[in-house]
């Protein structure tokens, strides 16, 4: 993929994204299926009867839902059976596609011109170290255009 489309894509991404945030943490204790059941004021026996299934399986799936162990495919049947869609994604922990990816190719170039800095001393060569910060900062600006694959080594 191009760069250029590449960029496209993160902006359009992370628009969808910042509509997301607000739900970043929001997952409620006792889990969105029973959240969603009880507040519908359906019983565990209505919502187990409209999948085909027992009431202590339904229950058994709420419990999976709150340690996280259940199946894509089974939560977007038991929305299909309350009359709803799943939505799930990913929200990057910065915020935004954008901010990790200046965060990565940061880290990269930190790591990059402190290795090169230290040889560079070794050989008595040494740069002052705004002349660090400014290396840095130039190398991260290329890495997040070129965004190679080992930003994520």
């Amino acid at each position: 993929m191009d760069g250029e489309t590449n960029k496209l894509i993160i902006s359009q991404l992370d628009k969808k994204i910042q509509l997301l945030l607000p739900l970043r943490d929001s997952m409620p204790p006792t889990g969105w299926i029973s959240l969603f059941r009880q507040t519908l004021n359906m019983s565990l026996s209505q919502l187990a009867k409209k999948m085909s299934i027992t009431s202590s399986s339904l229950w058994s799936l709420e419990k999976r839902e709150r340690e996280g162990t259940i199946q894509i495919k089974t939560l977007r049947e038991i929305g299909q059976a309350m009359d709803m869609t799943l939505v799930y994604g990913f929200i990057p922990r910065d915020g935004s596609l954008e901010q990790l990816i200046a965060r990565k190719a940061q880290d990269m170039a930190e790591r990059i011109v402190r290795r090169t800095a230290v040889t560079m001393e070794l050989e008595a060569q040494e740069n002052s170290a705004g002349r660090l910060q400014q290396a840095i900062k130039e190398l991260a600006e290329d890495l997040k255009r070129e965004m190679p694959k080992s930003l994520w080594d």
